[in-house]
């Protein structure tokens, strides 16, 4: 059975109720975070369940693997929106909550008497949170956008890949979930101004603002300099001991020797002492100045050893040094698996069990210890129109009955 509402919620947040008016992976991702801190998310989800349900090709029982990635601690209420009854649920719901999020595009919200402007006259205290890909004004604001858009338009595209080659885009959804991040932020922000004043807020996140906020020390230094970034390849442009070197065995490490004891370490160990001494690679400015030569020199010198031997030197020298893993490496790792990032989730049969990445948020004397899997479809529906809104049986009843507001049932893998 679905964990009733009432029950107690861990974390720092268990005081909080969020209306999750998400889709795809910034929004679900950002209530997701809200979640793991401990609050109450209310999943809306239109007739059908939200796409991300139905995403090809992985399912475990019946719902895609990339569904449960950003949709657990959550509770799912199936509300159509296109029905008079099913926008009286959505703002009676919102009435009952601190946080509403969500990330259609601009306009859709005022089309459904759903903005801010409809909801906070009658919930001052509301914190409203939309997140679309280029904000809610400006001459773009009606584009869409994914993850990939925003990464190209940023420019951060642009300076991924290797050198000479063509631009390539991160292999991780940087332009989403960290749009997610920076909406939670607010959030966050706007609860503490919440609880000197009690006035609630509204916040504007836009995916290419976050990436355009990315660029950081690089976009300094073009305003300064007026030269572009090119590719970054696998080194740091500005410090060449920051490099990705191959080692005698073929595995690739990366390394960050840059500090003077960390560059007489390494050039000691690797059998050419010479080069912190050499004019060329004795002070930062000199060895970016030369970097080619002395890049050209540490290649070398690194294929005579291997990568265990490169990895345990450093690392007792108190040098940064990582091998490049793939996927299932760097979650069979000891390290994190030690600290707990990677959660089995169980649901309420013996096929629904879930292994998905875990939260990254250690909270010592309030932190959350235990975490729910992603909800059926609907499951809470009910629950939701009598334990938070309080509908008598006969109302809900009508509203199931009207097709306005669905409940139990699983998503069905796409064919």
């Amino acid at each position: 059975m679905p964990i009733p509402i009432d029950t107690p919620r861990q974390g720092p947040l268990s005081h909080i109720r969020v209306l999750d008016l998400t889709t795809h992976l910034a929004g679900p991702y950002a209530t997701q975070i809200l979640g793991d801190l401990g609050a109450q998310i209310i999943k809306l989800e239109a007739p059908g369940g939200e796409s991300t349900r139905h995403m090809p090709p992985h399912f475990i029982a019946g719902t895609s693997t990339y569904f449960h990635s950003i949709n657990r601690n959550k509770q799912s209420i199936v509300v159509d929106l296109k029905s008079p009854e099913g926008k009286q649920v959505a703002k009676d719901l919102a009435d009952e909550c601190d946080i509403l999020i969500e990330n259609s595009r601009p306009g859709v919200m005022q089309r459904l008497g759903l903005a801010y402007e409809n909801l906070a006259p009658g919930r001052p205290g509301l914190i409203y949170c939309s997140l679309s890909g280029f904000g809610q004004d400006g001459p773009d604001r009606d584009l869409p956008a994914l993850d990939i858009i925003v990464q190209a338009l940023s420019g951060g595209m642009s300076m991924t890949g290797e050198k000479g080659g063509k631009a390539v885009r991160a292999g991780l959804p940087i332009g989403d979930v960290c749009a997610g991040m920076y909406c939670v932020i607010g959030v966050l922000a706007a609860l503490a101004r919440r609880t000197e004043s009690g006035e609630g807020d509204y916040i504007d996140v836009a995916m290419l603002d976050v990436q355009i906020a990315f660029l950081c020390y690089q976009a300094a230094a073009y305003f300064h300099t007026g030269k572009v970034p090119g590719r970054q390849g696998r080194e740091h442009d500005m410090i060449p001991l920051i490099n990705c070197f191959e080692t005698k065995d073929g595995v690739e490490v990366v390394i960050a020797a840059n500090s003077a004891t960390g560059f007489k370490s390494l050039s000691d160990f690797l059998g050419v002492p010479e080069l912190p001494e050499d004019p060329r690679y004795k002070e930062p400015r000199e060895r970016l100045k030369n970097k080619e030569s002395l890049v050209a020199t540490l290649r070398d010198a690194f294929k005579t050893r291997t990568a265990a031997e490169i990895m345990a030197h450093l690392r007792e020298q108190g040098v940064p040094v990582g091998i490049v893993n793939t996927v299932d490496t760097a979650l069979d790792n000891e390290q994190v698996k030690h600290r707990g990032m990677i959660l089995e989730l169980k649901g309420e049969s013996e096929e629904e069990r879930a292994r998905v990445v875990g939260d990254p948020i250690k909270i010592r004397k309030a932190g959350r210890t235990g975490h729910t899997y992603a909800p059926r479809l609907g499951a809470d529906s009910r629950a939701i129109l009598h334990e938070i809104l309080r509908y008598d049986a006969a109302k809900i009843e009508s509203l199931l009955a009207s097709g306005a507001v669905q409940e139990k049932g699983l998503a069905k893998a796409a064919e």
